[in-house]
């Protein structure tokens, strides 16, 4: 509950200068990128302290690109991320922690296939800026991890010939900038 003598501020992810992106190892010589092209998230601080904000994201699993058509329909069948049966991935901020005037640390829980799983993300302010329009705009980059395991997905752990197809660990990217409301 915030303060009577305090004020809320939301922000609002502005999907059209932003992305999210994860990386994993391919037969652990090669990495593979993909994204998420539709999602959606906000926070919300009192007044600009971002050591007070509560953050929430989500984003469509159906939207998934890896640049390669056959394997972003696999990757949303029950083998990876099951979008028919869980089509929404969510990470909801528990805290966030300043480190110093441009690092935090996030943590929350990231909600995959059903399951939710603690998860600290590492964040760096990018800056503030005002656009043409007069609204404030803050730009976050922020980098995390998960063991894909934790969530279900041991799909390509093990190949036919004993080896590793794919490594556990995804690394997560987050490029965001955010619009304050009113």
């Amino acid at each position: 509950m915030t303060p009577a003598n305090l004020t809320t501020t939301k922000w609002v992810l502005d999907t059209t200068h932003s992305e999210i992106q994860f990386k994993i190892k391919h037969l652990m010589i090669s990495t593979v990128t993909g994204q998420f092209n539709k999602f959606e998230g906000f926070f919300e601080t009192e007044e600009d302290d971002f050591e007070t904000a509560q953050a929430y994201f989500s984003a469509d699993v159906n939207s998934i690109s890896t640049n390669n058509e056959q394997r972003d329909a696999h990757l949303k069948n029950p083998d990876f991320f099951d979008a028919e049966n869980h089509p929404q991935l969510q990470y909801e901020s528990e805290r966030i922690e300043k480190l110093d005037d441009e690092n935090y640390k996030i943590h929350g829980a990231l909600t995959l296939r059903g399951v939710s799983k603690k998860n600290i993300l590492d964040a760096e302010l990018g800056g503030t800026a005002q656009d043409p329009w007069g609204n404030t705009r803050i730009g976050f980059s922020a980098t995390g991890k998960i063991n894909r395991k934790d969530f279900g997905v041991s799909f390509g752990s093990l190949s036919e010939t004993g080896g590793i197809a794919l490594s556990d660990e995804v690394k997560l990217l987050v490029n965001a900038q955010f619009v304050k409301q009113g």
